[in-house]
């Protein structure tokens, strides 16, 4: 039977794509197992590879002050990224690549069985929208629309935002971007799990 530990062994054995060669450490992701919310990013960046951690670097930095000002903590959700290992210099992720790694995510998603799935940029949101059959066309035309699908014997919720990177690129999205975290607030104030994690509702 999976667990996020199990899974995470795995991962740091994976030869399924060349990633493994030119990454410093595997990034499996971190976080509650009976996490009722999950952030999913693209890839693990120069920070993340270093570090074996996922979003540590600048937009780790903002991705951790918008979870605190929804009254969370890294603790309370669980942070990942579509491949485990960093493309070199930082490039996209290929097809082939996503298609290698992919399913280990799926797992963990399948161990965790979150109520919000927030897909963090344009690879997260393409590739979680097409898996649960929703229409995908831009980040721009779905970021902050909330989809509801069925799984795992619930109604759970996906949302695609920019990815933090591009916050931090382009500061004028900043006001935007915290206006899509109020939207996960309101979320995950329907969907409590562990009540005693959601004091602020």
């Amino acid at each position: 039977m999976d667990t996020l530990k199990t899974i995470e062994e795995e991962i740091k054995k994976c030869r399924k794509c060349d990633l493994w060669k030119t990454k410093t450490n595997y990034v499996p992701g971190e976080g509650n197992e009976n996490a009722s919310i999950v952030f999913i990013g693209e890839a693990p960046g120069k920070e993340e590879d270093l570090q074996g951690r996922p979003f540590v670097g600048n937009a780790g930095k903002l991705l951790n002050e918008m979870i605190n000002k929804i009254g969370l903590t890294r603790k309370d959700v669980f942070i990942g990224n579509i491949l485990k290992c960093r493309p070199p210099k930082n490039r996209d992720p290929l097809p082939e690549e996503i298609e290698a790694c992919s399913p280990y995510l799926l797992r963990q998603l399948n161990v965790i069985k979150p109520d919000v799935i927030v897909c963090l940029g344009r690879f997260s949101a393409s590739f979680i929208f097409k898996h649960y059959n929703l229409e995908f066309s831009s980040i721009s035309a779905v970021r902050g629309k909330v989809f509801n699908v069925e799984c795992w014997g619930k109604r759970i919720s996906i949302i695609a935002i920019y990815h933090p990177a591009a916050i931090l690129y382009k500061p004028q999205l900043r006001e935007m971007y915290e206006r899509d975290f109020d939207t996960i607030k309101r979320l995950i104030g329907r969907r409590v799990r562990n009540s005693t994690l959601f004091e602020y509702m």
